[in-house]
C-alpha cells in the first residue's frame, strides 16, 4: 500500500525533497556498539547500528546497517507532530511538545494532554491508547501507592493521541478510528515520514500504543531530525523543534536522559525511543541516529553520546552519559562503554557490516 499519496487528507504538502524508494525488509546487519566491562574483562557486546550526519547532510560515520528499514518507534514523534502542524493543530509552547512526548505521567503531563483534549471539546473518553502507569518509575509507584488504575492519560503516548484527535476534530475527520491507517489523519501523517525522511515507508504495523508504526531506516530518521533543526522560522518544523527544546520536560519527564541532554548542549533536539532507539540533530544540520539491536538502553544513552561527541560536541559536556557503572558487592568494578568505532580518536571510516 501507497502512504504518500492520498488525496483524501486534503492537506498534502509538496515534497521539500524526491522521496526514493523505501528501505529493503532484511535482517539488519547490525555491528558490536557498546561493550559491558566487567573488572577489565569484557562480559558482553551489545550490537547495534549507528549514523553520524555532517552538516551538509553526507554521513561521516555508519556502523552497522543504517539502511535496512526498521521501526523507530516513538523516536518518528517530532516528525508526526510536524504533520498535525501542517494539518492545522493550533498547538504552541508546551502543550506542542507534549504532544511530540514519551512522557512520564507526571501531573504536568496529564493535565497537559486534557488541555489538548478541552481544546477541541474532547475528554480522556476519546483517546484509544492503550491504558497504562506512568511510565516514570517514581512516578508510577507513588500512583500505585494511591491505588490509581491504569489509564489512557497515564500512559506515555497520551499527548500524541490528544493532540491526533485535535488534528481530527478540527479538520471534520471522524474520531473513533482515528488509528486506522487508512484515517485520512494517518495518512496526512504518512505523507510528511516520507517528506522528511525522503524516502518512501516500508511497512505499516502498530505501535505499543496503537497508532500506526511506519517503517523507514535509521538513515531516513537521522535526516528528517537534520530537517526539522534547520527548517525556517515559522515553519511546524521549527515550531516543533523550538517547543521540544524549550519545554524538554513535557516532551519526556523530568528525570529522563533525553531532557537532561537537551539542557546541557544548547539547540540540541534528541528524542529516544522503545527498542533502544534515539535520534539527534542540532541547528545546522548535524544529526545521528541510534539503534540497539537487543534494545537495551544502558547501551543507548552512551552510544548516543558518544555519536554525539564524533558529530563535534564536547566531550565534557557530554560526560554525565558516558555509561552507569556496574556495580560488584555495592562497589563500581565496570561500565558499559562505546566501542572503539566510535572513538573520537578513530579515523571517520564506513564500518558498516553490509556489503
Amino acid at each position: 500500500m501507497t502512504y504518500g499519496n492520498s488525496a483524501a487528507s486534503g492537506v498534502r504538502a509538496t515534497p521539500s525533497s524526491p522521496v526514493a524508494a523505501a528501505p529493503a525488509i532484511r535482517e539488519p546487519l547490525h555491528a558490536p556498539v557498546a561493550h559491558l566491562v566487567r573488572g577489565g574483562v569484557i562480559e558482553g557486546i551489545h550490537f547495534g547500528s549507528v549514523i553520524v550526519m555532517a552538516a551538509d547532510g553526507s554521513v561521516e560515520l555508519q556502523i552497522g546497517d543504517i539502511e535496512a528499514a526498521f521501526y523507530p518507534r516513538s523516536a518518528l514523534k517530532p516528525v508526526q507532530a510536524v504533520a498535525m502542524l501542517r494539518a492545522g493543530l493550533p498547538l504552541d509552547g508546551a502543550l506542542l511538545s507534549l504532544a511530540a512526548a514519551s512522557h512520564s505521567g507526571e501531573e504536568r503531563h496529564l493535565e497537559g494532554t486534557r488541555r489538548i483534549l478541552e481544546l477541541a471539546g474532547l475528554s480522556e473518553d476519546h483517546l484509544l491508547n492503550v491504558p497504562d502507569l506512568p511510565y516514570d518509575p517514581a512516578v508510577r509507584e507513588s500512583w500505585l501507592r494511591e491505588g490509581r488504575l491504569p489509564s489512557r492519560l497515564a500512559q506515555n503516548c497520551s499527548g500524541k493521541h490528544a493532540a491526533m484527535l485535535c488534528t481530527a476534530k478540527l479538520n471534520g475527520w471522524s474520531l473513533d478510528d482515528y488509528l486506522d491507517p487508512r484515517h485520512p489523519l494517518q495518512q496526512a501523517i504518512a505523507e510528511i515520514v516520507e517528506d522528511l525522511t525522503g524516502q518512501g515507508i516500508a511497512e505499516v504495523t502498530v505501535d505499543g500504543c496503537g497508532a500506526p508504526l511506519f517503517s523507514i531506516s535509521l538513515h531516513g530518521l537521522a535526516r528528517a531530525a537534520a530537517r526539522i533543526t534547520t527548517a525556517a522560522v515559522g515553519t511546524p518544523e521549527r515550531q516543533v523543534a523550538d517547543a521540544m527544546r524549550e519545554h524538554a520536560e513535557m516532551a519526556s519527564g523530568s528525570g529522563r536522559d533525553v531532557a537532561a541532554m537537551m539542557r546541557a548542549v544548547p539547540g540540541l533536539l534528541t528524542k529516544d525511543g522503545f527498542e533502544g532507539v534515539q535520534v539527534a540533530a542540532l541547528p545546522d544540520g548535524r544529526a545521528v541516529a541510534v539503534k540497539i539491536a537487543d534494545g537495551a538502553d544502558r547501551a543507548r544513552v552512551p552510544v548516543a553520546a558518544a555519536a554525539l561527541v564524533r558529530a563535534g560536541i564536547d566531550p565534557a559536556t557530554l560526560d554525565e552519559f558516558a555509561g552507569a557503572p556496574l556495580l560488584g558487592g555495592g562497589a563500581v568494578v565496570g561500565h558499559v562503554r562505546p566501542t572503539r568505532a566510535l572513538d573520537p580518536l578513530t579515523p571517520h571510516a564506513d564500518l558498516t557490516s553490509h556489503a
